[in-house]
């Protein structure tokens, strides 16, 4: 298998690293990918955006479903509600939780398939 490197000098071609630069993440943005990404990083905060993937959810019936306790999991839900990916209603004096919107839904969709996949060999 062929493995590309920048071993052997050659000239940078100007064209395409400008073409690339006016594309590439800004350092903001990257910076907050980074922080979205890290956010997930969790994996007790991947178990509530699971469940919420299938309906929504109030806090009592989230911890159960997640067997963590309510406080766990609204602490864990002000911090996803943070970044924006759940969204919550009032209903009466009970809140319900859903994902904010299916950006989330297919982000979560996507990476869930993608490790459901068989590894190459």
């Amino acid at each position: 298998m062929n493995v590309p490197n920048c071993t052997i000098a050659h000239p940078v071609d100007l064209n395409q690293v400008h073409q690339i630069h006016r594309d590439i993440l800004s350092l903001e943005k990257s910076q907050r990918m980074a922080e979205f990404f890290s956010l997930l990083g969790d994996g007790n905060r991947l178990r509530i955006l699971s469940a919420l993937a299938l309906q929504e959810l109030c806090v009592c019936d989230l911890a159960a479903a997640v067997k963590m306790t309510e406080s766990a999991v609204s602490h864990q839900l002000r911090t996803l509600r943070t970044m924006r990916l759940v969204g919550y209603r009032r209903q009466g004096r009970n809140v319900f939780y859903c994902l904010k919107d299916s950006h989330v839904l297919n982000l979560y969709r996507e990476v869930a398939e993608h490790l459901d996949e068989p590894e190459d060999s």
